[in-house]
């Protein structure tokens, strides 16, 4: 029934300036509603990100939403030119790499929001990359 709709990703923030400017600004995504309560960032396609007023946040280190890119490691790059740190992680059998980790049918790789919200990008592999 749902399966030809778009689905918009849902994250939490205590405080929406920051929010603003780290998706707004570091992020570079488009800002297309802002309420007291709520901001919406434009994604690819039909996709986006609401970030939603919270009093406490997140407590849930698990990623909640991730990018589908072609090209990962300029993905990454990018990011950090525009001062986004990319997480380290060689817990779980991960072992990154200058940020990438290869997880077997893709590459990722992670960030954390301001807000404690970890992000992931991924650079699926053979016949899913296109």
């Amino acid at each position: 029934m749902l399966a030809n709709n778009p689905i918009d990703a849902m994250i939490l923030a205590i405080d929406l300036a920051v929010a603003r400017a780290f998706y707004g600004e570091r992020i570079a995504l488009e800002l297309l509603l802002e309420s007291d309560d709520f901001l919406t960032f434009k994604g690819g396609g039909d996709s986006r990100l609401v970030v939603t007023r919270s009093s406490t946040g997140t407590a849930e280190p698990r990623t909640k939403a991730s990018w589908r890119v072609r090209d990962l490691a300029a993905a990454v790059a990018k990011l950090r030119s525009r001062g986004v740190a990319m997480l380290e992680d060689d817990e779980a059998g991960l072992n990154t790499v200058d940020g990438i980790a290869d997880v077997g049918f893709a590459l990722a790789a992670w960030l954390v929001d301001p807000h404690g919200n970890s992000l992931g990008l991924l650079q699926f592999k053979g016949a899913e990359a296109n």
